[in-house]
């Protein structure tokens, strides 16, 4: 009898703590979604917190609707959503912002990936490691997500009908760091290899930063980040920011700066008003009429053909 229970217990207890480690969000089925590590990730903790969903009745409506707000991502994920028809083999692998301390999954995620998909680009939505796990080098944790992610694109590249020569990043606020911060640091993995995804070169072919933060330094008199250091190498850029933004308009102004003075080629759209965080969503502020610019840059520097 006693042996019996202790088996019950046991499948309890083991389908208790399968139920605690389901992740909180979940792509819509039909999605490819791998985990980024085949291990445990990098200096990752062996008891991490429940992945949660920290989103509140509180929390602010963008364009007048909710949305999803990340939190304790401890199992990193890649997700590929294909364009439907008219693949034109460009690719953009996607990182949400949140301050790295959330990622706002859907505003700046999976609304972009239908929007990718929409012009017939591949998206690969990134789902890295928060809390704490950025700006480097404070901590590695996100930009080595980021760097084994864009490996992985590139060396599924032919699998996934992807041109290898034409793979973007894209990001907002934390992710928009982030993705600078992968444009100026891909010649060396913040980790060890672990399989073939890693000798495939994980330097973006382009990048598009929408209101950076991180980039220039307050206490600095916004000095450019010297964390972020620019060079020939960095890939054609993308900025865009609003004026008003409290993360402060001088994270665009000094990272385009850096890069005209790299000539770098480089594209900044500053707009009068349009605050921080609006996403893809269209609201009254002409701001957010930035994704017809970036596919019209896109074509330009001939990543969209």
């Amino acid at each position: 009898m006693y042996p019996r229970l202790l088996f019950i217990a046991l499948v309890a207890a083991g389908s208790a703590q399968l139920l605690a480690q389901k992740p909180a969000w979940e792509p819509a089925p039909g999605h490819l979604t791998l985990p980024l590590w085949p291990d445990r990730a990098p200096g990752a903790p062996a008891n991490p917190p429940a992945e949660a969903d920290m989103t509140t009745a509180k929390d602010n409506l963008i364009a007048g609707k909710p949305l999803i707000r990340l939190g304790n991502v401890s199992s990193p994920t890649l997700t590929i959503y294909a364009p439907l028809q008219n693949n034109t083999g460009a690719a953009v692998v996607v990182f949400p912002g949140g301050g790295y301390n959330i990622l706002a999954i859907d505003l700046e995620g999976t609304e972009v990936c239908a929007w990718l998909n929409s012009v017939g680009a591949t998206c690969a939505l990134v789902k890295y490691r928060v809390p704490n796990t950025g700006p480097y080098p404070k901590s590695p944790a996100a930009l080595q997500d980021a760097q084994r992610s864009v490996g992985m694109v590139r060396s599924h590249a032919a699998e996934w009908h992807i041109d290898p020569k034409r793979i973007g990043v894209l990001g907002f606020s934390a992710g928009a760091h982030l993705a600078a911060a992968l444009s100026t640091h891909f010649d060396h993995r913040l980790y060890d290899a672990v399989d073939a995804a890693d000798g495939a070169s994980c330097r973006p072919d382009f990048a598009v930063i929408v209101y950076p933060g991180y980039l220039a330094l307050a206490e600095k008199n916004f000095a450019a980040n010297v964390d972020i250091p620019v060079t020939a190498e960095t890939p054609p850029s993308f900025i865009v920011q609003a004026e008003d933004d409290p993360v402060h308009v001088e994270n665009a102004v000094v990272y385009f700066m850096a890069l005209k003075n790299a000539k770098v080629p480089a594209e900044l759209h500053i707009y009068a008003a349009g605050g921080h965080g609006y996403g893809l969503r269209r609201t009254a502020q002409p701001v957010t009429t930035w994704p017809a610019s970036v596919i019209t840059w896109m074509h330009t520097i001939q990543m969209l053909q």
